[in-house]
This record gives structure tokens, sequence and C-alpha cells, in this order.
């Protein structure tokens, strides 16, 4: 090999070393809590896929599931680390900032039937999260809300209405606890997106998230998601201290494009 054919093979192989470390500092980490719910299997699958290091925390432990639309297989991704433990109690959720050396952002969708979860679940855990965020320097946050909650009561559809009114009556009371958190409380400082999304769908995502004004129509968990992960990993998120009720139909569009090195981009 002559002397300049080695130098470009040494210098393409120090260019390549250097796109690589380049990649791995880049690479942020994404805590979920909530997880193993449907539209947190979402968010961890999405983020995966997207190159993000991802923490979650369950009270079953590992494995956690794909989403049912590509499989509900155990996610065996080595950037993905889930612990067991529950949202309430403040040791284990404090477990979660310490599994990294830095968690970039946080994504809460924190779900549940009352019964099967509490009549304050949502609240507590949301706090200690947020008391862990505040504890390590932690600033962006999503937070997987309702329409309904909160001013957009009157964005809700009647028939959904009805259900807030009764059957639902407790977890919206928690869920408005929830958003609180962050409108007055602890949360107030931190760089949080309360995602009020309409009806729920089970399926592939259709890329239109749209903020509305008026009633909510339905959108997919996926598309929920996607939202959420821009909240957290785009510096420039339009919606930051903002609370989007999102749905598939009416509103203003938000479209999502992929950047160099994993930064995600929103345009009106």
């Amino acid at each position: 090999m002559g002397s300049i054919s080695f130098a470009l093979v040494l210098v393409t192989s120090l260019t390549c070393l250097a796109a690589v470390q380049c990649f791995t500092l880049n690479m942020k980490t994404i805590a979920v809590f909530g997880g193993t719910g449907q539209t947190g299997r979402e968010c961890v699958a999405q983020a995966l896929a997207e190159g993000y290091k991802v923490i979650s925390l369950s009270r079953s432990g590992p494995p956690l599931l794909s989403p049912p639309r590509l499989g509900e297989t155990p996610i065996t991704d080595p950037n993905l680390t889930v612990l067991q433990g529950s949202v309430t109690s403040p040791e284990d959720v404090m477990k979660v900032f310490a599994a990294s050396d830095g968690i970039d952002g946080v994504v809460i969708s924190l779900g549940g039937k009352t019964k099967d979860v509490g009549a304050t679940m949502l609240s507590e855990g949301t706090a200690n999260i947020v008391d862990a965020m505040n504890n390590k320097g932690v600033k962006r946050v999503s937070v997987v809300s309702s329409i309904g909650c909160g001013d957009s009561e009157n964005q809700a559809p009647l028939v959904f209405k009805a259900l807030m009114y009764t059957v639902m009556k407790g977890i919206f009371k928690d869920k408005n606890k929830q958003e609180k958190i962050f409108l007055e409380g602890a949360g107030s400082g931190l760089e949080y997106c309360l995602v009020r999304p309409g009806g729920l769908g089970v399926g592939e995502p259709t890329g239109v998230i749209n903020v509305i004004d008026g009633q909510a129509g339905s959108i997919m968990r996926a598309d929920v998601a996607a939202f959420c992960l821009g909240a957290v990993t785009d510096a420039n998120f339009e919606y930051v201290r903002k609370t989007p009720c999102i749905s598939s139909v009416g509103g203003t569009g938000w479209v999502k494009e992929k950047k160099a090195g994993f930064d995600a981009a929103t345009t009106a």
C-alpha cells in the first residue's frame, strides 16, 4: 500500500471513529414512567427506534413488551433498562435517575383503573418524579393527561363528558391534581408540556397531529407518543409550559421531522 493510500485510509478511519464518538456523546437518555401502558410502550419503542437510551420503571420489572402493532413481544434492545419499582415510592423513582449519568428528558404516561392503581397514584407518583427532577436538575418533561382536564373540559365530546362525571370521576380528580403540580406547584419551574389527547386508538401512527381549540376527535397512541417525545427532545418545541389538546382532526398541524443527530423539529 502506498503512502498516499495509507494516509487516506488513516484519515477515513479517524473520521469514522470521531463520528462514532460524536454519535455516542450525543445520544440522549429518556426516562419513561408508565412504560408498560399502551401509550408508554409506544414512547419506549419509538425512542429506541430513534437511537435514544431509555430507562423505565415497572412494578413487574422486565421484560417490557412492544406495542400491539409491533407484536407485543419482549423488547431486547440493549439501550433499554427496565427497573422494578413503583412511582409511589420516592426511593424507587430516584433509582431511575441514579441509573444514568444524566437523564435528558422525562415522559410521564401513568394510567390504569382507579380500583387497580389507587385513587391518588397519578398525583403521588408525579410528585415523586418532579421532586427527583428538581433534585437532579432535569428540566424537560411531557405528561400524558387527557382531554377534559383543567380548562379543556368543554373540548370533551358530550359522551365523554358523561363518563368524566360518572365512572371516570375518580381518575379525573387525580388527573387534575397531577396537572396542578406543574401549573401551580413544584413542577412549575420545569419545561413541561401537559398533553391532552382526544379519544385514543391502538394502531399504526397516522402522522397527523393537530393542536385543537375546539372539540376533540380521536388520535392513535403512536401519534401521541411522537408528540410527547418531541416535547422532550426538541430544544425549540413550541408547546413548552403549555397544555395542548391534540387529535387527528382539526386545529393547527404539527409535523415531526428527523434531523441529523437524532434531533426532532416541529413545524406548524
